[in-house]
């Protein structure tokens, strides 16, 4: 017997730059094709930080450190693919080169005021940035 339904976890990764944020044009759908942090869900056994890290050089190919939590994402219709709750950090590039993966098609520095962004992560990035 299958226990009740509970969100799932995920973390959104914020990394600036000189010229904007790190962010990753969507490979799969939801919004395919548009652009978005890098992130993902939480694997079993795995702490939000660690997977924080995972995920950013999974999609990035960056290393990064974290620097601090910017906060919680809970919205239970931020994601179409259902109820799924994000812990969002900041991070700096500690070594890497950028380079797509996973279910990223592209990676690029980019304005986030003047890109259009998947889920809340425009708004993740305003608590991130002071914005």
């Amino acid at each position: 017997m299958a226990g009740p339904e509970t969100p799932k976890l995920m973390v959104d990764v914020v990394i600036p730059s000189e010229n904007g944020v790190v962010l990753i044009r969507r490979g799969t759908d939801p919004y395919k094709g548009m652009w978005a942090l890098p992130g993902g869900f939480v694997e079993v056994g795995e702490t939000v930080e660690s997977a924080a890290v995972r995920e950013a050089k999974e999609e990035t190919n960056l290393d990064v450190e974290l620097e601090r939590l910017i906060g919680v994402y809970s919205d239970p219709d931020r994601d179409p693919r259902g109820h799924n709750v994000s812990v969002a950090f900041l991070a700096r590039v500690s070594g890497g080169e950028p380079e797509a993966a996973t279910d990223a098609d592209e990676v690029s520095v980019r304005d986030p005021s003047r890109t259009e962004l998947a889920f809340d992560h425009r708004e993740i990035i305003e608590d991130a940035l002071g914005a």
